[in-house]
C-alpha cells in the first residue's frame, strides 16, 4: 500500500474515532448537576397490564408526589394517584392507618424514601402479590422497610398493603 494511501485511511480513522468521541462523550457524561443522576438510570420500561409493574409505577409516582411537597400541585397528585391505583377497600384502610397513625398510610411513615423498588412474591386466588422495599437514607447505614402490596390480577387495582415483618 502505498505511503500516500495509508496516510489517508490513518487519517480517516482518526477523525471517525475523534467525531464519535466528541459526540457520545456529552451524552454519556450527562450535564452539569444532573452527571449523577443521569449515570444512575440506564432505561426504563413497563408494561400496564402487569400487576408488579403497576405497583411499581404507583409508587415510582406517588413518591415523586409526596417528595415535591413545595410544588403545589403535588398534594392532588398524590391524592389523585391513590384515587387510580388504589380500590376503594385500600383507600379507605389507608385513611385510617392516617388518622389513627399520623403517617402516610402508603408509605406507612412520617418521612419520604429516597429509593424504592418493588419485587413480585406471588399470586393466586385471583390476586398478585409484591413487596415494595424502600430506603429511607443514603450510605452504609441506610434504613430499609418493605411493605406487601396485594393487587387484584382483573382490575389490576392495589387492594392490600401491609408493613413487613
Amino acid at each position: 500500500m502505498p505511503v500516500r494511501s495509508r496516510r489517508t485511511l490513518l487519517t480517516a480513522v482518526a477523525v471517525t474515532t475523534g467525531l464519535t468521541l466528541a459526540a457520545v462523550t456529552p451524552a454519556l457524561a450527562g450535564t452539569g448537576a444532573d452527571r449523577t443522576r443521569a449515570a444512575g438510570v440506564s432505561t426504563a420500561q413497563g408494561d400496564p397490564r402487569n400487576a408488579t409493574q403497576r405497583v411499581a409505577d404507583f409508587y415510582g409516582a406517588y413518591i415523586d408526589s409526596v417528595w415535591a411537597a413545595d410544588d403545589p400541585a403535588a398534594a392532588a397528585n398524590a391524592k389523585a394517584l391513590r384515587a387510580f391505583y388504589l380500590s376503594s377497600g385500600a383507600q379507605q384502610r389507608a385513611a385510617a392507618y392516617e388518622a389513627k397513625n399520623h403517617a402516610d398510610g402508603v408509605l406507612f411513615a412520617q418521612n419520604v424514601p429516597v429509593r424504592w423498588k418493588v419485587a413480585y412474591t406471588g399470586s393466586g386466588m385471583g390476586h398478585s402479590t409484591s413487596r415494595v422495599t424502600l430506603t429511607w437514607s443514603d450510605g452504609a447505614n441506610a434504613q430499609v422497610t418493605a411493605i406487601d402490596v396485594q393487587s387484584d390480577l382483573k382490575t389490576l387495582k392495589i387492594t392490600g398493603l401491609q408493613p413487613a415483618d
